[in-house]
């Protein structure tokens, strides 16, 4: 399949690109940079120096003989995404092209105006080229677990089925996002829908938990091809940051009281369900929405977890419970549905001490590259 990739620098995006074109997809990947350029400006970077773009594309091509094509531009830009998707005449699109952090979000005004701008511009115009150049691609989307909050009542994947005086009708499940970044996508979910009502797209949405890891079969432990590992409070998720707090010798910073429910999964298990979705689109004029996690943890749970692995490793961790600086339910109730993924042959890894451990090894490794300085949350909602 002819795919392009959005958002194809970033953590899940060039991982994506490197197992879809080693599968024998034709691959594109499209990023303007914007993540290095807030990283830059919250003068955070991520654990591995990550080489351009063009240059992991190179080394990708010299490693497996296989071309990943490389454009840079600006999604938000209607007249380029436009020529991008009709040059690219993909069947697939894999779209990641959006601000990934709730913190980001809630810092400020102008990082909350860029993360609608950017979220909500890049959905609109990529659904807005597909109607016009190739109506017949598959859209896939990455959502959040985050667009469902936390009910009091099982989350179903992604549809209600609900009886009201007598009738019945089916629904987008009702959302209540956490941060403004949860709620661009619950935006996204629903401009999604109506676009699929109105145009018969077929659209794919992921709603994706927390991912962790940084290892995958198509990158092994070559350097340029190494994923953007952000640990830092604003960009970095719960396990990846608590891996290298521990190896820092920095207390893991739990939340609260720890309590916090959410579904988890490895990098290796993103990839597999972009692809399971990517080659089994489904028909015209339908939403499939996938929830895409593994395994379910309390915050508590994963610090427990990093301290007991470290010490298999020698080291000594503490866990410091700080007044949690987010808006959240900390005790509530939490039992997300998720089956249509291992319906379509999902083989799940899960969290094990070997898991943890071999993460801790290669951060240790890279252990003189960490900057403490930006561990700490510093931006409260």
């Amino acid at each position: 399949m002819k795919v392009a990739i959005l958002g194809g620098d970033g953590y899940l995006g060039w991982a994506t690109a490197m197992h879809l074109s080693l599968a024998g997809h034709d691959v594109t990947v499209c990023d303007n940079f914007l993540r290095r350029r807030l990283n830059a400006q919250f003068g955070s970077q991520p654990l591995f120096p990550v080489p351009d773009l063009a240059e992991r594309a190179h080394v990708w091509r010299q490693r497996t003989k296989r071309c990943i094509a490389v454009t840079v531009g600006d999604l938000t830009d209607w007249d380029f995404t436009r020529s991008f998707i009709e040059e690219c005449a993909p069947d697939a699109i894999i779209h990641y092209a959006e601000l990934p952090s709730a913190p980001f979000s809630m810092a400020n005004q102008r990082s909350s105006a860029l993360t609608l701008h950017n979220n909500l511009g890049v959905t609109h115009n990529v659904i807005h080229a597909v109607h016009e150049v190739c109506p017949d691609a598959h859209i896939v989307k990455l959502g959040t677990m985050g667009e469902y909050g936390t009910p009091n009542i099982d989350i179903e994947e992604g549809w209600i089925e609900v009886q009201h005086k007598g009738r019945h009708e089916r629904f987008l499940y009702p959302r209540q996002g956490g941060s403004l970044y949860h709620t661009t996508k619950i935006m996204d979910t629903d401009m999604l829908w109506f676009y699929v009502r109105a145009w018969k797209l077929r659209v794919t949405d992921l709603m994706q938990g927390p991912v962790y890891g940084m290892i995958t079969a198509e990158s092994s432990t070559e350097p340029a091809l190494m994923p953007h590992f952000s640990y830092d409070a604003v960009f970095g998720t719960v396990i990846n940051r608590f891996i290298v707090q521990a190896v820092a010798g920095i207390p893991l910073t739990v939340f609260g009281r720890g309590t916090q429910r959410r579904g988890f999964l490895n990098l290796e298990d993103t990839l597999q369900c972009v692809r399971l979705v990517m080659e089994t689109p489904p028909p015209p004029g339908e939403l499939r929405i996938c929830n895409q996690f593994v395994e379910v943890f309390s915050v508590l749970d994963l610090a427990e977890r990093v301290a007991q692995a470290a010490g298999e490793r020698g080291l000594t961790v503490k866990i410091d419970h700080l007044d949690n600086p987010r808006m959240e339910a900390e005790t509530h109730y939490y039992n997300p549905t998720h089956t249509t993924l291992r319906e379509l042959g999902l083989q799940p890894h899960c969290l094990s001490t070997e898991v943890l451990t071999q993460m801790i090894d290669i951060v240790w490794s890279q252990r003189s590259h960490i900057d403490t300085s930006h561990i700490l949350p510093t931006i409260r909602w």
